[in-house]
């Protein structure tokens, strides 16, 4: 049995019921502020974690299609980049709505066993992103980069955000779906999650994007804690019917539901679990 007491895995830092207060209120992010080597231990657990979590024999086919398309790909799907990142995108799968528009594409991923030289004739790179955050990439290089589903696997994600506004070309978007729930008490093992995973807190990621520089030209509730459980019924990826993300959407956007970020009950987990961002970095700045 664990003590109620618990050094962080991988970390010298000792988190106690009253330090971990500030963390489960949504106020601040755990791990934001955190050292290089604390850092470098973070990232020596995750950088293999979501691989290892796949089923390898398994369907391989992306699960959030329609979601990404209903709250970013549909408002960009006329305009051509001559250069994409995908950070954290394993196969390249989520960047299938604008191939057709797209010249080149990075993948910024830890894991090899997602390696492949092409998606429908666009060819990829892989490139391993560095543990301290910075990306390995010059300034202004990209038009378009997505994030789904990764930043809550890194510690400093104020950086990372930092970082892809860098990389940004002016003029460029940014897609972005993150978990804004605390994901359970990431003190201990967790089903079904890796070892340090834990949602950004809406208001303190709204922050970060704030500082960061990004134009904020959507913001959209989505993923609600029930959603997922669809899956049981349909034997498929509920994030791929056009019809649920429609009635996601419409949930999560009903002001009824409680703004918690680690919940302690099974009411204040009714809420929308995660955020999705369409993010642009402003002409003005110069090249």
């Amino acid at each position: 049995m664990l003590s109620k007491k618990y050094v962080e895995q991988g970390s010298e830092k000792a988190i106690n019921g009253n330090d971990i207060d500030i963390y489960f209120s949504g106020k601040k992010l755990y791990g934001d502020d955190f050292s290089e080597p604390e850092i470098a231990d973070w990232f020596k657990d995750e950088e293999i974690g979501y691989f290892d979590l796949e089923d390898r024999e398994a369907d391989v086919t992306y699960g959030y299609s329609a979601l990404n398309w209903a709250h970013g790909f549909k408002f960009i799907s006329q305009r051509a980049f001559q250069r994409v990142l995908g950070v954290g995108s394993a196969y390249g799968h989520e960047l299938h709505p604008i191939l057709s528009n797209t010249a080149s594409i990075v993948v910024l991923e830890p894991a090899d066993g997602f390696h492949s030289g092409e998606l429908n004739g666009v060819p990829i790179e892989y490139i391993k992103p560095l543990p301290n955050g910075a990306l390995p990439f010059k300034d202004n290089e990209f038009d378009l980069i997505t994030c789904f589903g990764v930043l809550h696997h890194i510690p400093n994600v104020s950086k990372v955000l930092d970082e892809i506004y860098r990389c940004l070309r002016p003029g460029g978007c940014v897609l972005i779906r993150e978990p804004i729930i605390s994901m359970g008490d990431w003190r201990y093992p967790r089903k079904g999650l890796t070892k340090r995973e834990r949602g950004i807190p809406s208001i303190v990621f709204r922050n970060m994007i704030r500082d960061a520089g990004y134009i904020v030209k959507k913001e959209t509730l989505c993923m609600f804690s029930l959603t997922a459980r669809l899956r049981y019924l349909t034997g498929k990826s509920p994030y791929n019917s056009k019809i649920i993300v429609l009635l996601d959407k419409f949930l999560c956007a009903l002001p009824i539901w409680l703004n918690v970020y680690h919940a302690h009950n099974f009411l204040q987990k009714l809420r929308p679990t995660s955020v999705f961002y369409y993010l642009e970095k402003s002409h003005d700045v110069n090249e």
